[in-house]
């Protein structure tokens, strides 16, 4: 299994997947690796996600992960779905120690150098900057990076 940071290498652009239709998930997600965007993260925000993740699981070439994941279940269903790495809009103890255990690449959201401290204590190196706008946009994530410089960031585009 590859580490989060090599995931987050893969492509320029990592896309947010929201899709409510399963038999829509293949033909988006083939043309998206097509482009070149190869990481593929489906928000777990709609009742259809899990299969999404199943469908694009069969493209060859995609690295298919869980995005929104709230709670150790969430992350046990998109693991049993397929998921090859997991993304939460927050950091908790619980779920980043579930994903540590069970072994699946992780990148959990921060926005304070608090939780990146939390996530540093973890052995978490990468992070998504979550979220980027409403919590200072570039000039924070700036700020936050001058004393953790070995973290990495994710940021959310808009």
């Amino acid at each position: 299994m590859m580490e989060i940071g090599e995931i987050m290498r893969l492509s320029p652009v990592i896309p947010v997947l929201i899709i409510h239709d399963p038999a829509q998930a293949r033909p988006v997600g083939e043309a998206l690796v097509r482009g070149g965007l190869r990481v593929l993260e489906v928000t777990l925000r709609t009742p259809a996600a899990l299969d999404v993740i199943r469908e694009l699981r069969g493209i060859d070439g995609a690295v298919v992960g869980a995005g929104t994941v709230l709670t150790e279940k969430q992350l046990d269903d998109a693991l049993s779905a397929g998921a090859e790495f997991a993304v939460s809009p927050g950091m908790t103890a619980p779920l980043a120690t579930a994903a540590i255990t069970r072994g699946i690449p992780y990148l959990p959201g921060i926005a304070t150098a608090g939780e990146i401290m939390r996530g540093f204590e973890l052995g978490l190196r990468h992070f998504k900057f979550f979220p980027a706008e409403a919590a200072g946009g570039r000039a924070a994530l700036k700020a936050l990076s001058a004393p953790f410089g070995d973290a990495r960031f994710c940021r959310p585009e808009v």
